[in-house]
């Protein structure tokens, strides 16, 4: 799959989390993709939340990654 077709695959699935997320004031944004890395930005109550973490984690990255194989990692950027 080329770039862009991963990236599409990557802001459509970002797209159906979105709403849980903004649910609980919280903001996803992706940011880009780079060697296998989906780089994101957690914001609203996301950036002060103490469970941010395994939000990204065991949320966010194991959607991503079930959806998309290419997809190893999804990483925040503040």
């Amino acid at each position: 799959m080329q770039e862009k077709e991963i990236i599409q695959k990557i802001e459509t699935e970002i797209a159906k989390i979105q709403p849980f997320m903004m649910s609980e004031g919280g903001i996803l944004e992706f940011i880009k993709y780079e060697n296998g890395i989906v780089y994101v930005h957690l914001g609203g109550a996301c950036a002060s939340c103490g469970l941010i973490d395994i939000t990204l984690k065991e949320g966010i990255e194991q959607i991503i990654t079930a959806a998309i194989p290419e997809v190893k990692e999804v990483r925040r950027i503040d």
